[in-house]
């Protein structure tokens, strides 16, 4: 059974200004440097956007840390099917846990809230239900500071 993580980010804009925004190389930069990465690597090609980055597992329970070591790599991958829509997958090489789900950029009164759903899932027996909730909290914290970023820069 997967983790759910359901996150909204509201802006004051317009969705094709968030869309815009997305498809924004130096956004992505911006949000894994807030994110604290320890490297990253964005591209953007038509409706694929690909982001790597490495982010240290310091802080985590002794037998989280046995599984994912002391620095996780994560692939982020989305599919964008239209200008407010994409399919996301967050891949974590040689580990047994995925990620998976949407990003809808929908209108909200004057501005436009940007909807995430993800579900987590670790196949480890006895703790991969604490792992997921882990991974949730991690990924949280990670919307978080994007939607910081976000703010800032459609002011």
């Amino acid at each position: 059974m997967a983790t759910r993580l359901t996150h909204d980010m509201p802006y004051a804009a317009t969705p094709d200004e968030v869309s815009a925004m997305l498809d924004d190389p130096a956004f992505r930069e911006a949000v894994c440097e807030r994110q604290g990465a320890t490297r990253h690597d964005v591209s953007i090609d038509g409706d694929e956007v690909r982001i790597e980055f490495g982010r240290r597992t310091k802080g985590l329970p002794g037998y989280a840390t046995k599984i994912v070591g002391e620095e996780v790599t994560i692939v982020q991958t989305e599919t964008w099917t239209s200008a407010t829509h994409a399919d996301i997958t967050l891949a974590i090489p040689g580990k047994p846990g995925e990620v998976s789900g949407t990003l809808d950029i929908e209108p909200d009164g004057d501005g436009s809230v940007e909807k995430v759903v993800l579900d987590i899932t670790v196949k480890v027996p006895m703790v991969g239900g604490k792992i997921e909730g882990l991974l949730k909290d991690m990924l949280r914290d990670g919307l978080r500071k994007e939607h910081e970023v976000g703010k800032e820069r459609l002011g």
